[in-house]
């Protein structure tokens, strides 16, 4: 078996990802893709051709971000990541986790941002370091904290809330069906936490506020078609009420 086979280049949008952005598949597609030369559209001598930008730089930016696009301008060349595939995601935002790397080696805190193309967790308020902001011409330069993501397989650790000790976990399934996360030092079940379904539009989808542009849900329910066993001619005629009187001629064929 080839090692290749067993590492992965991620070029996907994870699902929590696609979760958190709320928006569909064909907008994050369309806001990635990177058309160099397209040929003409509606003429007979070329033949249907599109050049474009196959492999993406994915790092703690959004893929439909600008910041993002940035990053990925057609002929920049990035070093090639290879990552370990994970099975079943277990760290999901929220989440309280132990740091196993770094000077914060041993501390605890909250997961606030999932990334899961490169397999990263940032952890609000440690792991940081300290960078310098552009400045322009004539004003002073100002630096801030930034906090770096850490992975998942080696580098941090989910926390028993029974103990308040980092363990691994994994997926059962109770009696009644349900997929959950299990300790496997205690056994204990770890809920996953309520941050887990906040999205760019809404902190939970119960606390979400329609507006104007969107579709209502009565005319989801709305049943809008019934079938029936006619024609496309027999509904229009039925519709305009129009009856047919003529009688066919009898035809014959042997």
């Amino acid at each position: 078996m080839r090692l290749t086979d067993c590492l992965r280049d991620f070029k996907r949008v994870g699902e929590l990802t696609k979760k958190y952005a709320n928006l569909p598949d064909s907008y994050i597609k369309r806001s990635m893709e990177r058309v160099v030369w397209k040929t003409p559209q509606n003429n007979p001598r070329y033949l249907p051709r599109t050049v474009k930008k196959k492999k993406y730089h994915f790092s703690d930016h959004r893929p439909w971000t600008m910041p993002f696009s940035s990053q990925n301008n057609f002929g920049d060349l990035e070093q090639k990541v290879f990552l370990e595939p994970i099975k079943e995601w277990s760290i999901f935002k929220g989440d309280r986790v132990e740091i196993l790397v770094g000077p914060d080696k041993g501390k605890q805190g909250i997961v606030g941002h999932v990334i899961q193309e490169r397999n990263w967790v940032i952890v609000d308020g440690l792991n940081c370091e300290i960078e310098e902001v552009s400045h322009y011409k004539g004003h002073l330069s100002m630096v801030q904290m930034k906090e770096n993501p850490l992975l998942v397989t080696s580098e941090v650790s989910l926390v028993d809330p029974s103990d308040l000790q980092g363990c691994s976990v994994e997926w059962r399934f109770t009696e009644s069906g349900d997929k959950v996360r299990v300790s496997t030092r205690s056994g204990k079940i770890i809920p996953i936490p309520s941050l887990a379904k906040q999205t760019y539009d809404y902190k939970t989808p119960n606390t979400y506020k329609e507006s104007e542009k969107d579709t209502t849900e009565d005319d989801i329910k709305k049943i809008t078609f019934s079938p029936i066993l006619k024609t496309f001619e027999m509904e229009v005629m039925d519709e305009m009420d129009i009856k047919e009187d003529r009688i066919p001629a009898p035809t014959y064929w042997y």
